[in-house]
C-alpha cells in the first residue's frame, strides 16, 4: 500500500494543514501552536512541492492480472521480473522515466527526447510461463532496433528471462519477460 502512496501528496497535505493552522493560530494569539505549524508545516509543504516536481507516477496495469496468473507468478516469476514489476508500478522521484537508466545501458535510450516511455505493464501466461510484459510508447525506436537488441535484453535481465519484443500498433513496443524455469543468481 504504501507503494502506492505518493510522498509528494502526502507532504503536501501534511505540510499544507499544519502550515494552515499556524496561520490560524498566529492571528488567534496561541504562540505554541503558532510555532509548530510554521516550523514543520512550511518545511513539509515545501519538500511536498519539490517532491511532486520531482514526482514520477506507476506505470498502470494494462489490464487487472487474473487469479491464475498470480499464482503463476508466485509458482515461477524471477527476482528480476518481481523486482521490475514492484519497481514500475509505484511512485519514484528523481528519475525522469521508468527503467530509464536500463534503456540506456541497452542503447534505446541515445537522448531523452528520444527514450520510450513505459505506458503501462500487464501480468500474463505465454504457454504455461509467468510472462510481464511492458508496453512502451517508441515513436523514436522502430521495432528492428529494439528486435537488435533483444539478445542483449536477455542477458541483461536473464537468467531465467527469455525475451520477445512485438509491436501491436504503430509507435507501440511489448516487451515480453517470460519467465523459462532456469534458475539462476536471485
Amino acid at each position: 500500500m504504501l507503494r502506492q502512496t505518493s510522498l509528494a501528496m502526502l507532504g503536501l497535505i501534511v505540510g499544507g494543514s499544519l502550515t494552515l493552522i499556524g496561520f490560524v493560530a498566529y492571528f488567534t494569539d496561541q504562540a505554541t501552536l503558532n510555532l509548530a505549524g510554521f516550523f514543520y508545516g512550511i518545511p513539509l509543504l515545501l519538500g511536498g512541492l519539490a517532491l511532486k516536481a520531482a514526482e514520477l507516477l506507476p506505470a498502470p496495469f494494462i489490464q487487472p492480472t487474473s487469479a491464475a496468473v498470480l499464482n503463476l507468478r508466485e509458482q515461477q516469476a524471477t527476482a528480476t521480473q518481481n523486482q521490475v514489476r514492484k519497481d514500475v508500478t509505484r511512485y519514484r522521484y528523481g528519475q525522469k522515466a521508468h527503467l530509464d537508466s536500463s534503456l540506456s545501458f541497452l542503447g534505446l535510450s541515445p537522448m531523452d527526447e528520444q527514450r520510450p516511455v513505459l505506458v503501462g505493464v500487464k501480468e500474463e501466461e505465454t504457454n504455461g510461463a509467468y510472462t510481464l510484459l511492458l508496453r512502451f510508447d517508441s515513436p523514436q525506436i522502430p521495432l528492428d532496433v529494439w528486435q537488435q537488441k533483444q539478445e542483449k535484453m536477455t542477458n541483461y535481465f536473464g537468467p531465467g528471462i527469455r525475451v520477445e519484443i512485438s509491436q501491436p500498433e504503430d509507435e507501440i513496443i511489448d516487451l515480453s519477460l517470460i519467465a523459462t524455469g532456469e534458475k539462476g543468481k536471485g
